[in-house]
Order: C-alpha cells, then sequence, then structure tokens
C-alpha cells in the first residue's frame, strides 16, 4: 500500500495553512500545531526540515515565524514528500540494489519502477496551491461553479 507518512502529511498541513493565510503573513510552528492538534515538537521538526529543504523560510522576532520560500504553486506535493521522507519508493529494491537474490530474475522490478515514477510525476504535478484553493472550492454550495461563470449573453430572469 502506498501511504504518506505521518511527518509528510503534517507538512502538507503546514504547508496548506500557510498558502491559505494571506499573502506575507508567518507562523509559528506553536500557532501551526494549535490550529491542527499536532504536537508542537514534531510540528517544529517538520518545519525546521522543510526550511533546510528550501521550501519554507524563518524569520526571527516578535511576529517571526515561517512562511512559503517560494509561491504554493511552485511547490509540489513531491517536493515535500522528498523533503521530509526521502525519495518515493514503490519496491524495497531499488535501480542499483543488486545484492537482492531476484535482481537477475525478478520479472516486476522494471515495471514497478517505471509505476514508480508515474506516480513521483503525479506528486509533482499537484501543487500546495492546488491543496490551498481547495478549500474555496469546499466552501462554496453544492453543485456551485468552482470560478465564476463568464456568460456570453446574458441569462433569462
Amino acid at each position: 500500500m502506498l501511504r504518506l507518512s505521518k511527518k509528510a502529511d503534517y507538512a502538507l498541513i503546514a504547508l496548506k495553512d500557510l498558502a491559505s493565510s494571506p499573502h506575507g503573513t508567518s507562523s509559528s510552528a506553536r500557532e501551526i500545531a494549535a490550529r491542527y492538534k499536532i504536537p508542537v515538537e514534531l510540528m517544529a521538526k517538520v518545519l525546521q526540515r522543510l526550511a533546510k529543504r528550501g521550501l519554507l523560510a524563518s524569520h526571527q522576532g516578535t511576529r517571526g515565524g515561517y512562511h512559503l520560500a517560494r509561491p504554493a504553486a511552485r511547490i509540489s506535493v513531491a517536493d515535500v514528500v522528498q523533503a521530509i521522507d526521502g525519495p518515493v519508493m514503490v519496491t524495497a529494491c531499488s535501480d542499483i540494489d543488486e545484492s537482492c537474490e531476484q535482481y537477475l530474475t525478478c520479472n516486476v522490478r522494471d515495471p514497478l519502477w517505471r509505476l514508480k515514477e508515474r506516480i513521483v510525476h503525479t506528486l509533482a504535478e499537484f501543487t500546495i496551491d492546488e491543496l490551498a484553493r481547495d478549500d474555496l472550492r469546499a466552501q462554496l454550495p453544492l453543485g456551485a461553479p468552482a470560478a465564476p461563470v463568464a456568460w456570453s449573453t446574458p441569462p433569462d430572469h
């Protein structure tokens, strides 16, 4: 089963929170942790790792905290997952793991590596901006369009 780690979940929650905030707003690890009932120590570690990988920037001071280091549309879910958990893996072996007893005779290794590449590609296409915009869709009444409709002719009343 392919599943994100809890730390990756927390990282996505934090980045979506920051992307949904007014431009230029910072939040501390404590503030984000409190909003989502996440242990503050764990949130702090996650945010530090994201900052170390260049996805977040931090600043000190009375209104110190973290903010996105680049636009949310330029941060992918793949960036986040790889920053927190390392490379995405589908199988226990890697492309250079010749220590596996089945390495030479394995008939699923290459197809599974191609599958991994598709998964990474999909994660790379899905951005934090899309996660943040999903909040706007959730606030719309059921059946309402996600974007304003442009009428070519005025609707009948």
